[in-house]
Order: C-alpha cells, then structure tokens, then sequence
C-alpha cells in the first residue's frame, strides 16, 4: 500500500520547508499575491473547457481523390508563414520593460561613475549622488540602496562585497547572520558600530545574492574609493576575496592574502589595509575562525599602535 501525505503529515511538513529554504537561497523572498495560485489546476481547466468548446468534426462528403501533384522543387518552397504580429497591450509592456533594462555601454558608466565620484564633497553628498546614479543595472532590482553603517569618522572601516536580502530590507551593511557574526569578532577587540565604519562595494543587493560581474563592480568601485577616501580611515579591513581583490587591486585569493598589512592609496594619503575572511565564509567553514582571530587581533595591536 502506497503511503501518501495524510499517513505522514511531518514528512509533508518537512518537504515543504525544504522547497521553501531552497526558494530563499535562491532569492525568491517575496510573495507575489495574497494567496498561492494552482497553476495546475488552472492549466488543466483550461483545457478542459478548450475541449467543450470545439466544435463537432463535420465528415467530409465522398469526394474522388485529388490528382497527384508533381513534388515541388526544394528551391520553389514557399516560405514560411510570418509570426503573427503581438498584440498592442503585449508590446507596449515589452517596449516598456525593455527600456526601463537600457544602461549605459559599459565604459561610459564606468566613467560616468568616476565623474560622478568626484564631485562629492561628503559622505552625504556622495550618498545622494548614488540615489540618483542610473549607471548600474542592479539598482533596478534592489529594493533600496545601502550604502553604510557605523561611525564615518571612527579609526577603521570594513568593506565587504555587496548587501543580502536582510540587507536590503533594511538599507544597512551586514545586519544579517553574517552581520551578527561580525558584530561578534568586532567586539572581541573592543569595537562595536559606534567605533568602526561599515560599508560595502557593492551598494545595491545582487539578484538572488549571486557573485556581481566584473562589470558590476568596475561601475560600483568609484564609489566606494570616494568614500574610503571621504571617511578616511588608519585601517582599512577587506572582507572576503572579492572585497580584497577589487580595492587592493590583486587577482591572489584570500587564503594567500589574509593576514598581512599592505599599503592602501586612497588618492589624499597610504592608508593600512588588511584582508580576512568574510563572515558568511566563516559561517560556512567555522575552521577558518581561528585564522580570523589572528587577523582581528592584528588589526587590535595595529589600532593600538596608532596606525
């Protein structure tokens, strides 16, 4: 006998969790109507009434069969048929959605974005310029910008790589799991959000959380040395590869780039940097947090040595 969902309602349970966890890793957060809609059911409605509404097949009357036709040439085959013409509501929205997509070529965002950069005087005004900055695509999709957190003048910044669905409901860096983690390994060396600078270098949350494009983070990468450069921090911190990568400028991954001060030029003077591990990565791989520790706490003796 064939168990089904009333024998076992926990394992039914259980399965819908399971499509809903993956729904959520997957960026699908937002419910689209009030209720959920069977579009099995609909599809098979349809077809039912498709088939009632068919009129009765009509027997052709007793005709003599048609001559045979000599087989046309390959090259005399007639064309096909045009595709029929959408219908106007159809192609207004396209027309619509299509140009609500359009961006700029990708090398005139870029430079759009260093100009744009550039003539912000404050971290206010650089915040503002973003808001109204329509070079980069991801914008479109994000609910809202987020831009930074913590004390714009404190002695050190931490950049990450861009904002997630708690993020980008909120407008604020790392207030996730991820942010909570980092909460935790700030406050191991005396620093909460009232004494550190947090920010991303990507302000707009990708779609689904997926990895931004290079393309992605050229256009977003003006802004945030504007606004290293504006906060003006004596340590900078990278978290992540990516991060690490953009700003220092380096294709070496972040296991070979942890742990160790390099010179950060932001354009007004050399400001220390350091990369670690990003907080999704160590929760992800908690071995790696002994490797963090080491780090935070060579930021620690480096805030502690006036640098």
């Amino acid at each position: 006998m064939t168990a089904t969902p009333q024998d076992h309602p926990e394992d039914h349970l259980s399965d819908i969790a399971d499509i809903l966890a993956f729904y959520l890793e997957a960026g699908v957060d937002v419910a689209v109507g009030e209720a959920p809609v069977d579009r099995f059911a609909e599809s098979a409605a349809e077809q039912a009434r498709s088939r009632t509404q068919r009129p009765p097949a009509v027997p052709a009357p007793d005709m003599p069969p048609p001559p045979t036709a000599a087989r046309p040439q390959a090259s005399a085959r007639p064309a096909p048929p045009a595709a029929p013409a959408p219908r106007s509501g159809t192609l207004s929205a396209s027309a619509a959605g299509a140009s609500a997509l359009v961006t700029q070529p990708p090398d005139e965002a870029v430079m759009s974005a260093r100009e744009a950069a550039r003539n912000a005087e404050s971290l206010d005004a650089l915040r503002a310029i973003l808001d109204g900055f329509e070079g980069c695509a991801l914008k479109r999709t994000a609910t809202r910008l987020v831009f930074a957190d913590g004390n714009p003048k404190a002695k050190v910044m931490f950049v990450g790589e861009a904002p997630g669905r708690d993020e980008d409901q909120q407008g604020l860096p790392f207030v996730g799991r991820s942010g909570r983690l980092l909460d935790l390994m700030m406050a191991a060396i005396g620093l909460d959000r009232t004494s550190a600078y947090i920010a991303n270098v990507i302000p707009w949350r990708p779609p689904g959380n997926r990895t931004p494009t290079p393309q992605e983070t050229a256009v977003c990468l003006p802004f945030i040395k504007r606004q290293i450069e504006l906060a003006d921090p004596d340590i900078l911190v990278c978290l992540g590869g990516p991060s690490a990568q953009a700003l220092l400028a380096t294709t070496e991954g972040i296991t070979r780039l942890r742990g160790r001060f390099m010179d950060y030029e932001s354009g007004t003077r050399t400001i220390r940097a350091i990369a670690t591990f990003h907080p999704a990565y160590l929760l992800r791989t908690p071995l790696g947090k002994r490797l963090a520790w080491r780090d935070m706490l060579a930021v620690e003796a480096a805030l502690a040595n006036g640098h």
